[in-house]
């Protein structure tokens, strides 16, 4: 079989839009209190719709997110959280960032007693990345 030589040239001046970190709504985030002070409820919330991009390429990464926390006095308002994630979408930021960095913002936001952000990246020539990043308050 012949070898076929592509010309690749008119890939090398396309970029998309990257935004940096500095477009992220981290004060679009609310609580609402928690009305069982005391209750260690474990409080998970699932979703498959982020999407940020990559640094390099602004070619867009997907993940499903599983945020779970325990709760100490204050719960996040849903609407806010999901305009929050929603915000990441033209970011260009690592997978490995992207997951600490909600976990970062959202433990500064609700002060909880434990909390586990999961991010399921999806696969991009053959590799996913699976992050896990974890927090527990220090009780001394």
């Amino acid at each position: 079989m012949a070898k076929v030589d592509v010309d690749h040239s008119k890939y090398a001046g396309i970029r998309f839009d990257i935004e940096n970190e500095d477009v992220i709504l981290v004060d679009i985030l609310e609580t609402i209190p928690y009305e069982y002070v005391g209750k260690d409820t474990l409080v998970t919330i699932p979703t498959t719709e982020f999407t940020s991009v990559c640094p390099w390429s602004g070619l867009p990464d997907f993940a499903e997110f599983h945020i779970s926390y325990i709760p100490n006095e204050k719960l996040v308002e849903m609407k806010s959280l999901k305009y929050y994630l929603t915000s990441y979408r033209n970011v260009g930021i690592y997978q490995e960032h992207a997951t600490n960095r909600i976990l970062d913002d959202l433990v500064q936001l609700l002060d909880p007693k434990e909390m586990k952000v999961t991010a399921i990246w999806n696969a991009r020539g053959g590799l996913g990345t699976e992050v896990v990043a974890e927090y527990k308050k220090d009780n001394k």
